[in-house]
């Protein structure tokens, strides 16, 4: 009985916790960050790590936008 997540579940709780951390993009936004991302690491052929480096790289976006905003 495992309690392991799939890539779909895994990219979902992405999805919730930069919607929480970067409320003020909207949560629309987030997600297609986040699904940018994820197609554009689709091809990868091993796949054990790509919900950290989807992760990350929409942090870095979101987190650039939401600066910008800021400044605005």
């Amino acid at each position: 009985m495992g309690t392991e997540l799939n890539e779909d579940d895994m990219i979902e709780e992405i999805v919730d916790r930069l919607t929480e951390k970067y409320a003020a993009l909207g949560g629309d936004r987030v997600r297609e960050v986040v699904n940018h991302h994820r197609v554009a690491l689709d091809s990868a052929k091993v796949r054990d790590f790509l919900p950290v480096l989807i992760e990350r790289a929409s942090k870095d976006q979101l987190k650039a936008e939401a600066k910008a905003a800021k400044s605005v």
